[in-house]
C-alpha cells in the first residue's frame, strides 16, 4: 500500500475515534467538570512519563511556556462546555455545534494571525445561519440550553485553534500538549470551588466510568494523536482537513446506532445538520488554490482540529 493511501486510512480511523468522544461523554455518568478533569489528568500523567516531553520542557523559553499555558485554559473551557452541551442535550447536538467552529474562525483567525479578512469565509458564516435555525427548531425545548453551551464550545475551539496554529512551530507537539492539558487540569481544579455543587467535582469515578474514562483518554486521545502524527508526514494539510471534517457525521451516526438518539430529534434537526456540514465542506474547497504548509496537529485540538483552518 502506498504511503499516502495508508496515511489517509489512518486519518479516517482517527476521525472515527474522535467521533466516539461525544458518545463516551454521554455514557459516562460523571458531570462535565470531573469528566474533563479526569481526562486531562490521565493524558497529562501519561505524557509526563515520556523523556521527550521533559527534554522539550527544558528547551522551551519561559515566555512560550506561559503562552501555551494560556491556551490550555481555553482548551479546558472548550472541553468543559462541549461535555456540558452533551449532558444538557445529547451527543448528536454536541457534535453538530462543534461544526460551527469555522464560522467563528472566519472572524477570529484573521484577527489573531494578523491577516486580511477573507470574504469567502464570511459567505460560509451566512450559509450556516439557516442550518443553525433548523437545528434549534429540530430539538426538544429542554435541549436548547445544550445548544447554547455547544455554540460557546465552538467559540473556544476557534480561539485556541487559532492560537495553536500561530504557535505550533515553536515547540514540540507532545511537550506543548502536556503543557496545555496540564494547565487545563490545574485551571479546572481552581475553578471547581467557584461552581455550584463543587463538593462532588472530583469524586472518584465508578468502575463503569473509570473504564470509559480510560478509553476516552487513551483510545480517543493519545492513540489517534500518535497515528495522526505519522499520517501527516504523507498528507497535505488540505487533504487532512477534508477527512477530519467528517467527525460530526461519524459522531451523529454513532449516536444513532449506539444511543438511539434518532428518537429524540426530528427531520428539521437533520436538515439543519446537512446545511451546516455542507458549509464545513465548502470551506476548504474555497481555499483549494491556497498553499498549505504541512504541520503536526496538537493533541489538545484532537477532537476538533478538523475545524481549524
Amino acid at each position: 500500500m502506498q504511503a499516502v493511501s495508508k496515511a489517509r486510512l489512518q486519518i479516517h480511523f482517527c476521525v472515527v475515534l474522535w467521533g466516539f468522544t461525544a458518545i463516551l461523554g454521554k455514557l459516562i455518568t460523571l458531570p462535565a467538570l470531573p469528566l474533563v478533569w479526569w481526562r486531562m489528568l490521565l493524558v497529562t500523567a501519561a505524557l509526563l512519563l515520556m523523556p521527550r516531553v521533559w527534554r522539550g520542557l527544558r528547551a522551551m523559553r519561559p515566555r512560550l511556556r506561559w503562552a501555551y499555558a494560556g491556551i490550555g485554559v481555553l482548551v479546558a473551557l472548550h472541553w468543559l462546555s462541549f461535555y456540558a452541551a452533551i449532558k444538557l442535550s445529547n451527543a448528536s447536538v454536541g457534535a453538530t455545534c462543534i461544526a460551527l467552529g469555522p464560522v467563528f474562525l472566519a472572524f477570529i483567525e484573521p484577527w489573531i494571525a494578523k491577516r486580511r479578512f477573507d470574504p469567502r469565509e464570511l459567505i460560509i458564516g451566512i450559509v450556516v445561519v439557516p442550518g443553525v435555525a433548523m437545528v434549534v427548531g429540530g430539538v426538544p425545548h429542554d435541549m436548547r440550553l445544550g445548544i447554547a453551551v455547544g455554540v460557546l464550545s465552538a467559540l473556544f475551539v476557534a480561539l485556541f485553534g487559532s492560537l495553536n496554529k500561530r504557535l505550533v512551530e515553536h515547540g514540540d507537539a507532545l511537550t506543548v500538549t502536556c503543557i496545555e492539558l496540564g494547565t487545563g487540569t490545574l485551571f479546572l481544579t481552581a475553578l471547581a470551588p467557584l461552581l455550584p455543587h463543587s463538593g462532588a467535582a472530583f469524586v472518584l469515578p465508578s468502575m463503569h466510568d473509570a473504564w470509559l474514562l480510560l478509553a476516552l483518554a487513551f483510545g480517543c486521545t493519545l492513540l489517534p494523536f500518535t497515528l495522526a502524527l505519522v499520517a501527516l508526514r504523507h498528507m497535505s494539510a488540505f487533504g487532512t482537513q477534508m477527512v477530519t471534517n467528517l467527525e460530526p457525521v461519524y459522531a451523529i451516526v454513532l449516536a444513532i446506532v449506539l444511543l438511539g438518539e434518532q428518537r429524540e430529534l426530528d427531520r428539521w434537526f437533520y436538515a439543519g445538520v446537512a446545511v451546516i456540514l455542507a458549509a464545513v465542506f465548502i470551506h476548504p474547497l474555497l481555499h483549494r488554490g491556497q498553499a498549505r504548509a504541512e504541520q503536526p496537529e496538537l493533541l489538545a485540538t484532537a477532537e476538533s482540529h478538523g475545524m481549524i483552518d
